[in-house]
């Protein structure tokens, strides 16, 4: 059943690459639609059949591949890594729907999304060490074709700098994978934790350290989230939503896993720097997002201060901040996911996201007025505000995290309230006043703020209702994830040697 979530993706792809040469953009992206919508099905097959209860890995399919390297392909999946399965189908299909006038090799195009969501789920299935590492990389290529052909203007230094930055991000994740056989003397890449028995602490620290900065940069955790912004603002719409919503939670997922999965006695001891690292990284998100004049630049540095509070719960490491972890993984995928639709949409009808240009799209007769209220709503939940999925992500990593780390908590929640300033300063400068989109003019003589905004179509606002639906739901309904995952972070909060 795991192998079907690579299968079907992969499978996908193939058969866009080898549909007949005259086959319309139309024809080619409701193909990638009906096996997004397939891969959609069987993840919640795999829900379906997945016992809460359960601590460990579920559903488990190995088979010996390179034996002389460690190379096995183990699949399994638990609390932890069923979220976010669950998030790539769904955030990938919206991709895929909300993708339009791909008249520019879009066989290639939707072939891609695909390749990215089946090796975005082996990722997060894989039990081998060496398995992770061929999905994490095997992701790399087709984002960066992604960026560098359908971006923007300056998509090609975006692309190439995502590209470098992520290329030692897998460099650092590889050494710190065969850095352990090699102490080790062993060739099991197996998911199991090191202790101070089998491998000296010092090396521990070594290799973990490798490791966090490797994560640290896919995250993107401060100062190592340079490429984010540039690629989020070359990228077109659904390539940012794909990128925010899922490619990032790699780098959680990772640290989580193999960070404090494999050496939870070397984490403890570097859990205060951690806290630490947190705390810098959201406050800097929100400084720089409030400073952003682009609404996607915005919303991509609002990303890195996010991100922060994962680092924070796992610092902390208790059963109930690892819980916020997962919370704010599935929240954040969501949250941010609406947000750049939403800029997408703006962006479209406009032509532009500055937000030194745009005013009053709330207009209810000739702007924006359901984009606007969708918008309102979605930097709602991003600042943490109750009955939203922020708030429960937000509350249990300060509620699990306040006993370790105090100070790096309220330093962290300071940049929760920043959140509500940056977000609060896109709202009012771009959806209230008079509906204008010219630099501030006088109204009296100035006729071109006389605007008639083109009407948004139900098929390009219908994906960003479905998530502001699962925003509220999972915010109202917190039970819905609590109940998937709290086995799974409890467990690892309880390894031996670690902090819980």
């Amino acid at each position: 059943m795991l192998s079907a979530l690579l299968l079907i993706p992969f499978l996908g792809a193939l058969l866009l690459l080898l549909w007949p040469t005259k086959a319309e953009p139309g024809q080619l992206r409701a193909v990638a639609i009906a096996v997004l919508t397939t891969q959609l099905l069987a993840s919640l097959l795999v829900l379906l059949r997945f016992d809460p209860s359960e601590s460990g890995m579920q559903l488990q399919e190995s088979l010996s591949w390179v034996v002389s390297l460690g190379l096995d392909y183990r699949l399994g999946v638990d609390g932890l890594s069923l979220p976010l399965v669950l998030i790539n189908a769904g955030l990938t299909l919206v991709s895929a729907i909300c993708t339009r006038d791909i008249s520019q090799r879009p066989r290639i195009y939707f072939a891609l999304l695909l390749v990215i969501s089946g090796a975005v789920n082996g990722a997060f299935l894989a039990e081998n060490l060496l398995l992770f590492f061929l999905f994490y990389e095997l992701e790399l290529i087709p984002l960066w074709a992604l960026i560098s052909i359908w971006g923007g203007a300056n998509r090609a230094y975006a692309a190439t700098k995502f590209l470098i930055f992520t290329a030692i991000s897998g460099m650092l994740i590889l050494g710190s994978f065969l850095g352990l056989a090699l102490f080790t003397g062993s060739v099991d890449f197996s998911l199991t934790p090191v202790t101070s028995e089998t491998l000296a602490m010092g090396s521990q620290l070594v290799l973990l350290g490798a490791m966090l900065v490797g994560f640290g940069i896919k995250i993107p955790l401060f100062p190592f989230h340079t490429w984010l912004p540039d690629a989020h603002t070359q990228a077109s719409t659904p390539v940012s939503v794909l990128l925010a919503g899922v490619l990032l939670k790699l780098g959680t997922y990772g640290m989580l896993r193999f960070g404090l999965g494999l050496f939870p006695e070397a984490w403890a001891v570097l859990a205060p720097w951690l806290a630490i690292w947190a705390a810098i990284s959201v406050l800097y998100g929100s400084l720089a997002a409030i400073a952003q004049q682009d609404m996607k630049r915005m919303v991509a540095y609002s990303s890195v201060g996010h991100m922060g509070y994962i680092l924070l719960a796992a610092a902390a490491a208790t059963p109930i901040s690892l819980l916020g972890a997962v919370f704010q993984m599935v929240s954040h995928g969501l949250i941010s996911a609406l947000l750049f639709l939403l800029v997408g949409i703006v962006y479209r009808k406009t032509g532009t996201r500055d937000l030194q240009v745009l005013r009053g799209l709330l207009n209810p007769e000739r702007g924006l007025p359901l984009t606007g209220t969708l918008m309102i709503l979605g930097v709602m939940a991003s600042a943490g505000l109750p009955g939203m999925a922020g708030f429960i992500s937000e509350f249990l990593v300060f509620r699990g995290s306040v006993a370790s780390f105090p100070v790096a908590t309220l330093l962290a929640m300071v940049g929760s309230g920043l959140t509500a300033v940056y977000f609060l300063l896109l709202v009012n400068r771009a959806f209230f006043g008079r509906l204008a989109i010219t630099p501030p003019t006088d109204p009296s003589t100035d006729r071109r703020l006389d605007v008639q905004l083109a009407p948004v179509a139900p098929r390009e606002i219908v994906p960003a209702l479905a998530l502001s639906l699962l925003v509220i739901g999972l915010g109202l309904v917190p039970s819905w994830l609590s109940r998937i995952s709290e086995s799974a972070s409890t467990a690892l909060a309880l390894l031996p040697g670690g902090l819980g």
